[in-house]
């Protein structure tokens, strides 16, 4: 575990005033834990990023907490389950953690809210994209905040079977994540009027493509839909532009990218690709702002979606410590989902009973290398999709929270 300083801001904001003799934070504190992939194959995405987003929540909202200390602290999960829980478990009982943050990784999400279920601190997952953290394994101290598999799956799929073409072909990662992408996806063309004309299932962390790009260009397929994430997306869509798939009249379609990604395969080989995303930096008067702070942290960096959604759910948090007086897991779970969510990154939205931030999604596609006019000028609006709509209906997850 490590306390992260940034230029010249500490991770601390402080304040002069007193609290008043009824609060019940204790010590005057609030203390977020970024939890998070400081040094593996995710860290662009989130990482340090992720900790420069919780320590400007925290720096926006210290006025609204006269006299408390906000303190933000972060660690390296290692992208392991078990180092994960264990983390989150000694920042819980021994280090009077209250917020855990971030933590992207399904496998170490799920393990972490096991932690903080029934104590007296909350989970706040802006990485994971698991449906389970908002279905069957739900739980009353587990906020999902970003996105998750189902909202991707829906809002690109929809979108680009009913503009673009019919037929798809899924190129998927072979473990259950990106199962769940697939299937989530083909349910949605189907439902629109597409078909699937076949798919490959591809190992993680793959380095070769080119068997699988051929299958799917010998498909003749419409669209071709990556259901897989990070380096094997990039690495997915570099080789589809050098087999020349998007110059034939193929399209891609990813399913989980973000702005990392597109930045790491670079507009040449991404242009034309289509995408959903809850965040784009460019898109308000708002988001710029944020995103130029950020970036003065971050050597030009601009946040991906994954780093604003840690940003936005540490403020909504902070309120609803505000609004509760307290830090105690229910009573500040209790506000949270009865404080409408508002901020300038994501909007006006809410935290249903189920722990799932509802908000608008994005679909955007790619720019090419002639419409960007500089940095990080990626995307261009295709559609946006309404908050009521975005995910997945309340009485489809199975989460026993929505039956109580």
């Amino acid at each position: 575990m490590k306390t992260i300083g940034l230029m010249a801001v500490s991770a601390v904001a402080l304040l002069s005033a007193a609290l008043p003799a009824s609060a019940e934070i204790a010590g005057g504190r609030v203390k977020l834990g970024v939890l998070t992939d400081i040094s593996g194959f995710a860290s662009d995405s989130t990482g340090t990023g992720s900790v420069v987003a919780a320590q400007l929540a925290a720096e926006d909202f210290a006025a609204q907490l006269p006299g408390a200390k906000i303190e933000v602290i972060s660690a390296d999960h290692q992208n392991k389950p078990d180092i994960g829980s264990a983390t989150a478990r000694r920042w819980v009982e021994q280090e009077s953690v209250n917020a855990v943050l971030d933590v992207p990784f399904s496998s170490v999400a799920l393990a972490v809210s096991e932690v903080t279920r029934g104590s007296k601190a909350l989970l706040v997952a802006s990485g994971p994209g698991t449906t389970a953290l908002t279905g069957p394994k739900c739980s009353p101290n587990t906020i999902h905040w970003t996105y998750d598999t189902w909202a991707l799956s829906n809002g690109t799929a929809k979108v680009v079977t009913e503009t673009v073409g019919k037929s798809w072909f899924f190129l998927t990662a072979d473990y259950a994540f990106g199962h769940s992408l697939e299937q989530d996806a083909s349910a949605v063309v189907k439902a629109n009027g597409g078909t699937v004309v076949g798919g490959v299932r591809h190992p993680t962390n793959n380095s070769d493509f080119s068997s699988f790009l051929l299958q799917a260009q010998a498909s003749g397929a419409n669209i071709i839909g990556l259901a897989n994430a990070v380096g094997d997306t990039v690495t997915s869509v570099k080789q589809a532009a050098e087999f020349g798939i998007t110059s034939g009249g193929q399209h891609l379609a990813a399913l989980l990218m973000q702005l990392s990604d597109v930045s790491a395969v670079g507009l040449e080989s991404a242009q034309g690709l289509y995408l959903t995303e809850p965040f784009y930096w460019d898109m308000t008067t708002e988001t710029r702002a944020f995103s130029d702070r950020f970036a003065e942290r971050m050597n030009g960096r601009r946040p991906t979606a994954n780093q604003a959604g840690v940003y936005s759910g540490a403020l909504h948090y902070l309120k609803a410590v505000k609004a509760a007086n307290s830090t105690d897991g229910a009573a500040v779970a209790a506000a949270m989902k009865e404080i409408p969510t508002d901020d300038p990154l994501f909007g006006k939205g809410k935290v249903r009973v189920d722990g799932r931030v509802i908000h608008e999604m994005h679909v955007f596609q790619v720019k090419s290398p002639d419409e960007s006019k500089g940095d990080y000028d990626f995307y261009k609006l295709v559609k946006t999709i309404p908050a009521d709509q975005a995910f997945r209906p309340l009485d489809q997850g199975g989460c026993p929270l929505a039956t109580q």
